[in-house]
């Protein structure tokens, strides 16, 4: 019964978050925003003391069961084994506490060190959501988009299209190595990932030790067949000695389930446990093995980086109608990144992402996107080479688990400066060509670019344009270039993404180390 439970709502949870995690309408986050909210390292990132209250009290109480129900990336290896059918496939390992406690240290030293993306690479919910967003996400788009056509056929508009596209190849590589690094520990070893890598895992297995419920082994009932061993999947179980390491078990029940001798309960520890009849063998000494799983941890945080420093932007050739190629859109050169509304400031943003991509899946104006920079590897960033950030848009902040983007109300939205809109002379349409345009002044919404005559002494007296000698200049003679007033500009990104000058916009935006209110 009990693993009947665990399953149920594990499964549940599961395809709930999961569905979170992809869908890009904001439907899963009125309803579902709370599960990412008390996953254990948003929780702790946003001081959500609600949410940590309820983790530490549930493990506690039942030991690690947040690992097999709640946890995403947990629930996904489970998966994965379950797919290797095979009984009695796994054995029984001693810890490997000393790798499992200093990865544990190193990452809450990446977190004070405000480097926090590096431990989010092996954060479970972090891991999962650029899994997701990598790979069930864009699935997801695509089927949208598939039910979006059959249903504008009959009339329907129950569904729109969205566009299915790559953010980010080094997020992508990262994500693919880490689902393989940890499919492979799951087919092989069942939950080596948690016992072994997992910093939230080793610290809910120190509070586990004291819960209340644990798996209990009734030495007078055990006839030490083993079956409750080799269906460990935390391999926590030493029938020799008849002991459960309660630091790495996650209550999954499959041990009780193989029992057929009714040895296996789970309840409170008694005070006095029986020794087994046989005399006990002596514990051999054993250290801790680094072998294989430190080196598919190094891998997968070298990898990572790498391929964030050698990534390319790739992106197809197109043509308009065929008769002209499209130009596109490039990333200017930024002193400073943007980050989105509500995020205060860079370092806000560094030190509380853990670049779970939940708010780049979410984000509809398609301009957050996962950074190649090493110093924020993988966590939002804002560009505006397909949209720009409509100031009536505050979903990053709604959906955000960690509080790295706080929530703001549209009102707040309009009034915050994430940086300014800065003008380059020789890039501009009527200096480089002599042509008119003025598209930024008339697109921007807060009103902060006004034209001015690019030709010296031209000024206006009503409608008419005059030159220094006060002669008439037709409208169409009178080049208009843009001028910037920093103080109302909010940094929305609309002059840079709808400037015509291609490949590099004439006005482009720069971040603000720390954001302002206007």
């Amino acid at each position: 019964m009990l693993k009947k439970i665990r399953l149920t709502l594990a499964i549940v949870f599961w395809v709930l978050i999961t569905w979170l995690l992809v869908d890009f309408t904001g439907t899963a986050h009125a309803y579902l925003g709370w599960m990412a909210k008390m996953q254990f390292v948003p929780a702790l990132l946003a001081l959500n003391v609600g949410a940590l209250l309820f983790v530490v009290t549930l493990t506690l109480l039942m030991g690690r069961i947040y690992c097999s129900v709640i946890c995403p990336l947990g629930v996904m290896q489970d998966a994965i084994a379950w797919l290797r059918k095979k009984k009695n496939k796994y054995n029984y390992s001693p810890a490997k506490n000393t790798l499992r406690y200093t990865i544990l240290v190193l990452a809450c030293a990446t977190l004070v060190l405000n480097i926090a993306w590096i431990a989010g690479l092996i954060f479970p919910y972090s891991a999962y959501g650029r899994i997701v967003a990598a790979t069930v996400a864009p699935l997801y788009k695509l089927a949208n988009n598939g039910l979006a056509a059959i249903a504008e056929h009959y009339g329907s508009y129950a569904f729109y299209e969205v566009d299915v596209w790559l953010k980010s190849i080094a997020a992508l590589a990262v994500a693919l190595l880490t689902w393989t690094i940890i499919a492979i520990l799951a087919w092989k070893g069942g939950r080596t990932w948690c016992n072994t890598i997992c910093p939230v895992g080793t610290l809910l297995g120190l509070i586990s030790k004291h819960s209340y419920l644990k798996m209990n082994i009734d030495a007078d009932k055990c006839k030490n067949c083993r079956k409750c061993e080799r269906n460990c999947k935390a391999a926590c179980i030493d029938i020799n000695t008849l002991t459960i390491d309660y630091s790495r078990c996650v209550a999954c029940g499959n041990c009780q389930e193989q029992c057929t001798f009714d040895a296996m309960h789970f309840g409170p520890t008694p005070q006095q446990t029986k020794q087994n009849n046989k005399p006990a063998e002596k514990e051999e000494k054993t250290t801790p093995d680094t072998g294989r799983r430190a080196v598919f941890t190094g891998v997968a945080l070298l990898a990572g980086t790498a391929l964030a420093k050698a990534q390319k932007k790739i992106e197809p050739k197109t043509t308009d109608g065929g008769l002209a190629d499209i130009i596109k859109k490039e990333k200017p050169q930024r002193e400073k990144p943007i980050t989105p509304p509500g995020s205060l400031s860079i370092r806000h943003m560094r030190t509380h992402c853990t670049a779970c991509q939940l708010c780049i899946n979410a984000c509809p104006n398609d301009v957050l996107r996962p950074s190649n920079s090493l110093d924020h590897f993988m966590q939002p960033e804002v560009s505006f080479e397909r949209g720009y950030c409509r100031p009536e848009c505050t979903r990053c902040s709604e959906v955000c688990p960690t509080s790295a983007i706080q929530p703001v109300t549209v009102e707040e939205r309009t009034a915050i400066q994430v940086g300014h809109a800065v003008w380059t002379r020789n890039l501009c349409v009527p200096v480089k060509d002599g042509k008119p345009c003025g598209l930024c002044a008339r697109k921007c919404p807060a009103g902060a670019i006004q034209m001015v005559p690019l030709q010296a002494g031209v000024h206006r007296d009503g409608r008419r344009w005059l030159d220094a000698d006060n002669k008439e200049i037709p409208r169409n003679k009178v080049l208009l270039i843009p001028v910037v007033n920093e103080e109302k500009c909010i940094g929305c990104g609309a002059c840079e993404n709808l400037c015509p000058s291609n490949p590099i916009s004439a006005i482009h935006v720069e971040g603000h180390e720390v954001h302002k209110e206007i």
